[in-house]
């Protein structure tokens, strides 16, 4: 079984369209939406869930007034300043709380229980061209890195179950644990970045995390032909790295219509220039094993 991730240093660099091209190239490919945060494949690729699981991402401390004391003990030994005093009354932060527990443990009347933050969901269904895995991280909950580990696993058993070879990963943008939770394991890793210092500037960062790992890494240039300075910049630097520039992009309108028509460009316009390019890329990445 082969795990390609698709990786991008900031948001925006075309990432997810790569990875709905890649999609809808093959068939019997699972794919495992690895950007939980701001999760938007299913967006393109519009998927029929026929599992839906809730995702508990920790705990939240919740008072009961009723028999609260307010005696302070709760706010004087947290340590996450989550829990404050006004007026003789004691609040917790939804959003500072950590879940650790301390509160309720040391609070002299028991007025405080942990209850699950149980908002976030999982996902799994049908696409038109195979299977998919996603969830969505609730506002304000924690442990992406942790939902990324259980998309990747779920979407390793299915892959199982319908004998297919290949998962392809979005990733999140950045360097964060969820980047690492996508990377670890897999055999490949494309990154996307564009033409432009902050997008050279974070694929570097991306890059050094990949080598950390035993996957192999390409490079694809998004849009370089909006800055051929800073794309020739890119590629030399790739050169000297020894990382392959498996794809260069151009700009063009016919991405974002059809994402706006719930299609891979590789649906939309499959005789573009773009998508005849994408091909090649899908090529040189899921059908050798060097390049």
């Amino acid at each position: 079984m082969t795990e390609i991730a698709i990786l991008s240093g900031k948001g925006g660099t075309g990432k997810t369209s790569l990875s709905a091209a890649f999609a809808t190239i093959g068939n019997n490919i699972v794919v495992a939406d690895c950007d939980v945060d701001a999760a938007n494949l299913h967006l393109v690729l519009q998927p029929v869930n026929d599992k839906e699981e809730v995702y508990i991402s920790g705990y939240r401390a919740v008072i009961n007034y009723d028999i609260c004391a307010s005696c302070g003990q709760c706010e004087a030994y947290c340590r996450f300043d989550a829990i404050s005093m006004s007026n003789g009354k004691v609040f917790i932060s939804d959003t500072s709380c950590d879940g650790c527990k301390l509160c309720s443990r040391i609070c002299p009347v028991q007025a405080i229980t942990m209850v699950p933050s149980d908002k976030s969901r999982w996902y799994i269904g049908n696409y038109r061209n195979g299977r998919m895995v996603h969830a969505r991280l609730a506002p304000g909950e924690e442990n992406s890195g942790k939902l990324v580990n259980l998309v990747r696993e779920q979407a390793r058993n299915v892959a199982n179950e319908i004998d297919s070879n290949i998962i392809i990963i979005d990733g999140p943008p950045g360097t964060g644990c969820p980047v690492i939770s996508s990377v670890t394991g897999v055999n490949k890793v494309v990154v996307v970045t564009e033409p432009s210092m902050s997008g050279f500037h974070d694929m570097k960062r991306v890059l050094e995390i990949v080598a950390n790992f035993k996957a192999k890494p390409y490079v694809v240039i998004n849009k370089y032909d909006l800055n051929p300075n800073i794309s020739g910049q890119i590629e030399a630097w790739c050169i000297q790295q020894n990382i392959a520039i498996v794809g260069r992009l151009s700009f063009d309108e016919n991405v974002v219509n059809a994402m706006v028509n719930c299609k891979s460009i590789i649906e939309y316009a499959p005789q573009s220039e773009i998508s005849k390019e994408i091909f090649k890329i899908y090529e040189k990445v899921f059908c050798s094993l060097n390049i």
